[in-house]
Parts: structure tokens; C-alpha cells; sequence
């Protein structure tokens, strides 16, 4: 494996130079620099993880706590932290936790700390997770995502609550008269305000919500819902709090006789890239993981820098877009409006 020296002398500098170089030293002229990473392009040179922190004392490296990520969101979510850190020339060290328990989160986050991490950004949707960064006493920036501390300078997230509103008033713009929902899990927060937005969405226009079924995420939990709202000739549309749940929620409808959007329309969230390829193509909510990503990394780079916390501007959450394809219509013998 080359070395710095190596580099240095293929460059016809000094290794200080290199160093500065690798360290984004903005006192090194252009020409050099580009000679320099020449150097290193040519040699393979590439640079030592601890060597690097004992002469600069900083890692360049954001730590990360997910859990759940087979699901779309969450590892959307990790993904886009990982490109914006990679954009900003840090890595991204992500711990995933298979489920959720405060003893899990704590073991990640002291995990990340013997790695030597700049920031952890925490992504983990459930209300104890909640509890648990709220009282975490860190030395270095924690930045949470998706609601976990709604409000605090850093925090990051995208408006479940308004991504909900947005599926329902869609429906009810339709004609629609009460909207079904397949919530997830009780225990998460995303669930929770996809939930108010709905009931929301009715009490604004003086309306009831239609009946509730609680699902896991999974498309099996949809399709046992949909068995349910399929025996309900009253119910004309639903809002599943996820992709997957719609995706069993329509296969249960067709095993039923009900069409779709013909008898029963239907929207789900999150906008999963097979989404415009389930049968119908699904009306659903768009979020931007990738905005997400980048708004968490930027608190955690301004944290590192040294802003202070107390100056740093809440981020207002993104507001997400609908999606609107083949699986909603007006309720049979009414025109939408």
C-alpha cells in the first residue's frame, strides 16, 4: 500500500502539503491540489482511519441508529443521510437495530462513540425512542429524524400529518364521504400523525372519519384489513398509512368483488417505487428522503462547526406531495368536487 511520503514525492511536495490536501486546507494552491490528488489517483493512496484522527483529531464521520430497515422509510431515510454525508466527504458509520428497545438504542449509540463520531443522527420512530434522546447526555451533537423531537433545533423530519391530510382531502375532493384508515402500529410516531391528519381532515370539513383497523406495515396486515372493509358496502374509500398495506389492502378488495376505483378507491404513503405498478397504479403520498437526509446532515455539520444549538433555526418539516394515479375516483353515481 503506497504511503503519504510516496505521494509526496510523485506530487513534488512536501507531506505536509499531502496532509493539508486530504484535509481540505483551503491554504494550498489550486495547481498543488490538483496535483497532489493526482498523486493519489495514480498510487491508489488512500488514507489511514486513525492516522487521520491522531493528526487532526476529527474523524469525519457521522454516526447513524436506524432500526427497521426492510421497511421503505427507514431505509430511504439511512440512504439519504448517507449520500449528503458522502456529498460533505464524511462517512456514514449506521447501525440498524433489527427492533426497537431503549437497550438496543443505547448499545448503538456507544458503539458509535468508540468509532469516534462527529454527530449520531438518530432515525428511529417510536415514542420511547423519544423518551430516551430526550434524556441522552451526549458530548458530542445528536440530531434526531421523523418526529422523534418534533420541534427541537436538531431535528429534522417530514409532515406526516400533513402527507395524511393530503390523502384524504383528495378522497373527499372526490366526493367521498368517509375515508376508512389502516394505521400502523400504535407505538410509532409516523403512524400517530398520519392518524390525526386523517381524523383531521373530516372534523375540517365537519365530517366523521370512517372506521379504523390497525395494521403492522406489512402488506399481510393490509390484506386482513382489506377482508374487513371489503364486507362494508358503506365504505367507499381508505387511506393505508403505507404502500405495503395498500398493496394488501387491493389484493384483498379483488379477492372480494370490489373494484377498484370503481366501488373503492384507494391511497397509501411513502410512494415506493412499485407503487405506480400495483394493479391499479396506487395514488399515494411522495416523500423526499433525499431532502430529508441532507436538511439531518447539514444540522450535523453546523453542530460539529460549533454553532450553538440555542442559534441554530428549527428546520420546518417538509411538506410532502401527492401522487395521484388509477386507484382513486369519485364514488359511484357521483362526480368528484
Amino acid at each position: 500500500m503506497p504511503s503519504m511520503a510516496q505521494v509526496a514525492e510523485r506530487a513534488g511536495v512536501s507531506h505536509q502539503t499531502v496532509s493539508r490536501v486530504l484535509n481540505d486546507a483551503s491554504l494550498v494552491k489550486e495547481e498543488t491540489r490538483l496535483r497532489v490528488l493526482a498523486a493519489i489517483e495514480e498510487l491508489g493512496y488512500r488514507r489511514n482511519f486513525a492516522a487521520r484522527l491522531l493528526a487532526t483529531n476529527r474523524s469525519r464521520r457521522i454516526g447513524m441508529v436506524t432500526a427497521h430497515l426492510a421497511l421503505h422509510g427507514p431505509s430511504m431515510i439511512a440512504l439519504g443521510v448517507q449520500e449528503a454525508g458522502h456529498s460533505a466527504g464524511y462517512d456514514v458509520a449506521l447501525v440498524g437495530l433489527p427492533e426497537f428497545s431503549s437497550e438496543l438504542l443505547d448499545n448503538a449509540v456507544q458503539r458509535l462513540l468508540d468509532q469516534a463520531v462527529e454527530a449520531i443522527v438518530v432515525a428511529v420512530a417510536h415514542r420511547e425512542a423519544a423518551e430516551m434522546t430526550r434524556s441522552l447526555q451526549l458530548s458530542i451533537p445528536l440530531v434526531t429524524v421523523q418526529g422523534v423531537r418534533a420541534g427541537a433545533p436538531l431535528s429534522a423530519g417530514i409532515d406526516q400529518h400533513a402527507g395524511a391530510a393530503l390523502a384524504v382531502d383528495h378522497l373527499l375532493d372526490l366526493g367521498h364521504r368517509r375515508v376508512a384508515h389502516v394505521a400502523g402500529p400504535a407505538d410509532w410516531v409516523e403512524a400517530d400523525q398520519r392518524r390525526a391528519g386523517w381524523r383531521h381532515a373530516h372534523e375540517a370539513r365537519g365530517l366523521l372519519s370512517g372506521p379504523e383497523l390497525v395494521g403492522d406495515w406489512s402488506p399481510a396486515s393490509g390484506h386482513r384489513a382489506g377482508l374487513l372493509i371489503a364486507d362494508d358496502p358503506d365504505v367507499t374509500a381508505v387511506f393505508a398509512s403505507n404502500d405495503q398495506m395498500a398493496l394488501g389492502l387491493l389484493n384483498a378488495l379483488h379477492e372480494r368483488g370490489r373494484r377498484v376505483p370503481d366501488d373503492i378507491s384507494v391511497v397509501g404513503f411513502d410512494d415506493v417505487p412499485e407503487a405506480a405498478f400495483f394493479w391499479p397504479a396506487l395514488t399515494t403520498v411522495a416523500q423526499d428522503f433525499a431532502e430529508l437526509g441532507r436538511r439531518a446532515l447539514a444540522l450535523a455539520l453546523a453542530a460539529v462547526r460549533g454553532d450553538d444549538e440555542a442559534t441554530i433555526e428549527p428546520i420546518v418539516p417538509i411538506v410532502p406531495t401527492l401522487t395521484v394515479r388509477r386507484s382513486t375516483a369519485a364514488p359511484a353515481g357521483r362526480l368528484g368536487g
